[in-house]
């Protein structure tokens, strides 16, 4: 029974940490939507000490006011699509601790998803991102390519996967321990 305390700890934990992810991620698809807004609706930008925001894009050799855009437009969609995995995980990690085991059917089955959700999510915002940095480079010239490409979420996809499918073995195998509920012959 260690071992179920320690699962049931770090369910905890993974819980607390995917609300964590939640909230940053809204918080940084926000941010990415008033960026964007304060640089459409303000034509001088941000005004500090006779410094406007556009005045030192301008001045800079690396950064361009597409790029800017096209940083948050793109940012805006990874921080939708992680909000949703962490919703989910977030899930999963509650219903992992109401159970107080992982070893059910509908855990498992729970687990499997957030593997396929793990390997598709990022995946989707990736090509979301790139049609939206597309249209961004068609409406500004300075925008250089875009490359993003992060392949660790299919090994944690296929290693959610897996686990899933270890619960769902320890689920069955529980079942089958079970004793038969006694039988009335009357």
């Amino acid at each position: 029974m260690k071992t179920l305390r320690t699962i049931q700890i770090l369910s905890k934990v993974g819980k607390i940490l995917s609300k964590i992810v939640f909230i940053l991620s809204l918080v940084g698809g926000i941010g990415c939507a008033v960026g964007i807004a304060v640089l459409a609706v303000a034509p001088e930008g941000l005004k500090l000490g006779g410094v406007t925001l556009h005045s030192m894009i301008e001045k800079s050799d690396m950064i361009t006011l597409g790029i800017c855009y096209a940083a948050m437009a793109t940012g805006m969609v990874f921080c939708a699509g992680e909000a949703v995995l962490a919703k989910i995980a977030e899930r999963y990690f509650g219903n992992e601790l109401a159970a107080g085991t992982p070893f059910t059917a509908d855990g498992a089955k729970e687990l499997t998803r957030l593997g396929i959700c793990a390997i598709c999510i990022p995946i989707v915002s990736e090509i979301v991102a790139e049609i939206v940095f597309q249209i961004m480079k068609h409406g500004f010239d300075d925008i250089a390519n875009f490359e993003t490409g992060d392949p660790t979420s299919i090994g944690l996809g296929i290693a959610l996967i897996l686990a899933g499918l270890l619960c769902k073995y320890g689920a069955e195998l529980s079942a089958s321990v079970q004793p038969e509920a006694p039988r009335s012959d009357t």
